[in-house]
């Protein structure tokens, strides 16, 4: 295996790149987000790439083991099915060959890991556009989303797992001699240490995310010497297929099995996610999703690490250029339909309106500002479609076209607008529903999709409150306020912060609450409902190890 020691070596100062951005936390990405610093063909030989892998099976993966091909992804572009199929392995057969490949991992040295891993997220990104299309086409993000998303930002965070896992790793020392002075003679020890992973890991994935969601945990625990299994959504396997794909390529051409990382498709009407997760075998779970499945994991006698549901707030007090303010929100509010676990649902707004530079805006001309925004992006035939993407799940178009039953004045209403490349593609624009704060039945939940909540308040103190107890009782990923006050702004942050939600001030032009970078921003804090672990700190990767030392006299 001494190519893959030439690998760290090849990779090596990309590396200490990336754990020295970790300490610096500035910007800092080596995978760039635009298509143009990619292969001129790159996008052409996608498509063509696409076209003939749908309706076939996916024959890239290991399928040693494997029973029959499976596969239901429906694209929300062309309202169809598109007819790819993966090799279905039982979960009895994933585990026995996770059990084969996990003493030979975890006694593989960090260095070997990293150059491997590192030398995959290469290959991937050889692959970014063939991503993209596989992302569109199983989650409905729109194509600069799904580039950049499933592609360099995905990159990113898997490196800053690779990154933070290694710096863990390296931060005691394998041997050290040991001298205690006892006056007459001298105690001695040899002393030596081993990051012992805990075993097998399972990374069960989201529909609308499923590889920005998946990387970190599946990077994480590889690093720390944990052989994974990845348990797509089964409405959104195609893009992280890629991925696994070329994980085992890396693995096989360097020496090692490819059950290191396996794929593990299944369909909703005969899942297997709870029997992988329920056995004794599988020690780790990464989750991303529902609250209710997500509480599931977490009371499961393992170390578990989740993103669930959460509750997203704006607080708007205060701004110099409340036009600028009012088109980020509704960009924010809009992008691929609300469909992110950071996407903005409530607005907390005074009754008393909005203080601008220009004297106070009332409340209902605030709303109606709001409304006229996000009507001006989504009938922009140029921006409208790129911007929402099309509606992943049938439970998410429901959800959206029945808001205006959930109560309150309905401001703007959701409609459907033309991809004129996707003419099938089943789009909602957001809905606006203006609320008093009395009617939390409403707004104190997490209603996935396209659906803005705007809040009466008596105050921007009332608007602050109702946001930290909302956070601290159904969680968040994000918060974001708006404030020329220098007392209110600490007022928010320290509300926000004590329940453990970070915020976003006075964003406008190109900075989006939305959006949270690797090597800069945590993503979650863990601190809160919204889930338990957060991407990627420390503990993300130090609780899939244990330090063991032995003592020689």
């Amino acid at each position: 295996m001494n190519t893959a020691m030439n690998l760290f070596e090849k990779h090596q100062s990309l590396l200490n790149d990336a754990i020295e951005a970790l300490s610096k936390r500035a910007y800092y990405s080596p995978y760039p987000e635009s298509p143009k610093a990619y292969a001129e063909d790159g996008d052409a030989k996608a498509k063509a790439w696409i076209s003939a892998t749908m309706n076939n099976n996916y024959e890239g993966l290991d399928q040693t083991g494997s029973s029959e091909f499976i596969g239901e992804e429906i694209s929300p572009f062309l309202q169809m099915g598109i007819g790819v199929r993966y090799p279905y392995f039982s979960e009895q057969i994933l585990i026995e060959k996770a059990e084969a490949a996990q003493k030979t991992w975890g006694n593989t040295n960090p260095e070997t890991r990293a150059g491997l891993l590192i030398e995959a997220l290469d290959q991937v990104k050889a692959r970014f556009f063939d991503i993209a299309y596989a992302t569109m086409h199983t989650t409905g993000q729109a194509y600069m989303m799904s580039f950049q998303a499933s592609g360099p930002h995905a990159n990113d965070r898997a490196l800053e797992a690779v990154a933070m896992g290694y710096k863990e790793l390296k931060s005691v020392p394998e041997s050290a001699e040991w001298v205690k002075n006892l006056g007459k003679f001298d105690l001695k020890m040899n002393k030596t240490w081993k990051a012992v992973p805990k075993g097998i890991s399972l990374v069960i994935g989201c529909s609308t995310f499923p590889v920005w969601n998946t990387v970190p945990g599946l990077f994480a625990s590889l690093i720390t010497g944990n052989v994974t299994i990845v348990k797509p959504h089964p409405k959104a396997i195609l893009a992280i297929a890629i991925v696994v794909e070329e994980l085992q390529k890396v693995l096989a051409a360097n020496g090692f099995s490819k059950a290191v990382v396996q794929l593990a498709p299944d369909t909703q009407n005969a899942p297997i996610t709870k029997k992988l997760a329920e056995h004794k075998a599988v020690k780790m779970v990464d989750f991303t999703g529902g609250s209710e499945f997500g509480n599931y994991i977490e009371q499961l006698p393992k170390t578990t690490f989740t993103e669930k549901a959460g509750v997203n707030s704006i607080i708007l007090d205060s701004v110099n250029d409340l036009k600028s303010v009012l088109g980020n929100i509704a960009f924010s509010a809009s992008l691929y339909s609300g469909q992110m676990c950071t996407a903005p649902q409530n607005i907390f707004i005074s009754k008393d309106g909005v203080k601008t530079s220009e004297g106070t805006v009332t409340f209902d001309d605030v709303v109606a500002g709001l409304s006229a925004a996000i009507t001006g992006l989504v009938d922009n035939p140029k921006a409208g479609p790129g911007t929402l993407g099309a509606i992943q799940a049938d439970l998410t178009y429901n959800r959206t076209n029945e808001a205006l039953n959930l109560g309150g004045k309905v401001i703007l209403a959701s409609k459907s607008i033309v991809n004129e490349e996707f003419k099938d593609a089943r789009i909602a624009t957001p809905v606006v529903i203006e609320l008093d704060k009395s009617q939390g039945n409403i707004y104190n939940k997490e209603c996935f999709g396209p659906i803005v909540f705007v809040i009466k308040t008596d105050s921007v103190e009332n608007s602050i409150s109702l946001a930290k107890t909302l956070a601290e009782d159904k969680g968040a990923l994000t918060c974001g306020a708006y404030t020329t006050s220098e007392e209110t702004k600490l007022a928010i942050a320290e509300a926000m912060n004590t329940v453990f939600v970070p915020v976003s001030f006075n964003f406008t032009g190109a900075g989006f609450i939305n959006s949270h970078a690797a090597f800069s921003d945590f993503h979650l804090s863990g601190g809160n409902p919204a889930g338990n672990a957060s991407f990627a700190n420390s503990e993300f990767v130090s609780k899939r190890f244990v330090w063991v030392g032995n003592r020689y006299m």
